[in-house]
């Protein structure tokens, strides 16, 4: 045993299995401290015998873990953004425990810190789903009694889809041409009448685009089976892209096949070798555009 005061206070400071424990007892009295490192080693030992697995595996660093798996998760999967997010949220309230400690008190309380910074209760669940599944078995057990307590994931809100009417559909229209940035109109008119996914408009080019045979084909998609699909241009998509290549043209003096139909820059458009950034027009401005546009006191203030 180590005992090592800091002020007024005792530190324990001793190696279990490989690694270095070392913890403030919150305690002046030095006979307070040596039982609780005692204590501390029996609930590294109970945790540690208490699930059949690889005993290494029990003593980690969550940090650790989480670093091991998301470099695995690239590999196996193209879309990583939202597992780094939902994983770095994870590892800065959890990443020094050991996986020992994480327990179902642990986890409840990472959903009330999470909830307390204001993250929607979907975003909760899925970083709690990330942290069971970095864990394994044990994570197994910890999901297993906290769904069977009805705690295992937050009630998220229901919403039910709005179809807009004919006249709201016309004053986003109309709005949405008093933008100040050229991609505006064109990204909602494919927005209402392409049901393509936003970063599908956000990387379309134009070799994709055949006015002539009136069809647009997406690129790389969110799943394998959207690669490549074609979607038809309707009358009112056909002459909203008529009207924008006349811009594109006189902005860039021509329009190549490799060149994207939303360019990168902001305010201003000016690489057509770049698309837009996620937080560029494309992405900052379809959305907003079709969830408030219809409200008459609706104003559009991107640039």
């Amino acid at each position: 045993m180590t005992l090592v005061k800091r002020g007024e206070i005792w530190w324990y400071d001793f190696q279990f299995g490989n690694q270095r424990i070392r913890e403030s007892t919150k305690s002046s009295s030095k006979i307070v401290a040596k039982a609780a490192e005692q204590q501390r080693r029996r609930e590294l030992e109970q945790g540690f015998h208490n699930i059949t697995e690889i005993r290494e595996n029990r003593i980690r660093v969550l940090r650790d873990v989480a670093a091991k798996y998301l470099d695995d998760y690239r590999l196996r999967f193209r879309g990583v953004t939202f597992a780094e997010y939902a994983i770095g949220h994870v590892t800065r309230h959890l990443g020094d425990k050991l996986l020992v400690d994480i327990d179902e008190a642990a986890v409840l309380s990472y959903q009330s810190s999470r909830l307390k910074e204001l993250a929607a209760p979907k975003s909760v669940n899925e970083e709690v789903r990330f942290l069971l599944t970095m864990m394994e078995q044990q994570g197994d057990v910890i999901r297993a009694s906290l769904r069977k307590k009805k705690k295992l994931k937050l009630p998220t809100r229901r919403k039910i889809g709005k179809a807009y009417d004919a006249d709201e559909t016309h004053r986003m229209g109309q709005l949405s041409r008093k933008s100040r940035s050229p991609h505006i109109y064109l990204a909602l008119t494919m927005a209402l009448n392409a049901g393509m996914r936003d970063a599908e408009t956000k990387s379309l080019q134009w070799g994709r685009v055949h006015l002539d045979k009136r069809y647009l084909q997406v690129g790389k998609s969110k799943t394998n089976a959207g690669d490549g699909r074609t979607i038809p241009i309707n009358s009112i998509l056909y002459q909203a892209i008529l009207d924008y290549s006349v811009w594109y043209r006189e902005k860039f003096k021509d329009i190549r096949p490799e060149w994207y139909v939303f360019p990168f820059g902001s305010p201003r458009p000016h690489d057509p070798t770049k698309p837009v950034t996620p937080t560029g027009d494309v992405a900052s401005f379809i959305w907003p555009c079709v969830a408030t546009a219809a409200s008459p006191r609706w104003r559009w203030h991107a640039g």
